[in-house]
């Protein structure tokens, strides 16, 4: 059963943007830690962003200023608006959800590729 869907991946230009979106049900994002993972190739995942039901959140230092990470509670969605692309942002883009117990939801994952 998919309980993450992600959508709004593809090619842009360096300096470009790119809006990414997780849909998921309600059930989950109130009681679900969200979030954004990348991989790239030969490189192992890491963390992007996450929001918490209250709305707070955390970035790697990568992405910091560029990212923004929200919730659309009446859409049912976690979205990653991503500014001032770079080549290294290059990478799989997973949605992720983290329970208080430590389990783990993902998408399917989505390509994001900046490249000129």
């Amino acid at each position: 059963q998919v309980q993450l869907v992600e959508s709004g991946g593809g090619l842009v230009q360096p300096g470009g943007s790119l809006r990414l979106s997780c849909a998921a049900s309600k059930n989950i994002l109130d009681r679900y830690v969200m979030g954004w993972f990348r991989q790239a190739p030969g490189k192992q995942r890491e963390l992007v962003a996450t929001i918490t039901r209250y709305d707070d959140t955390n970035y790697t230092d990568s992405v910091k200023g560029r990212f923004t990470i929200s919730r659309d509670n009446a859409q049912n969605t976690v979205n990653l608006q991503m500014n001032s692309l770079k080549p290294e942002d290059t990478a799989v883009y997973y949605c992720n959800a983290r329970s208080v117990f430590g389990n783990d939801l993902w998408g399917q994952g989505t390509q994001v590729t900046v490249s000129s």
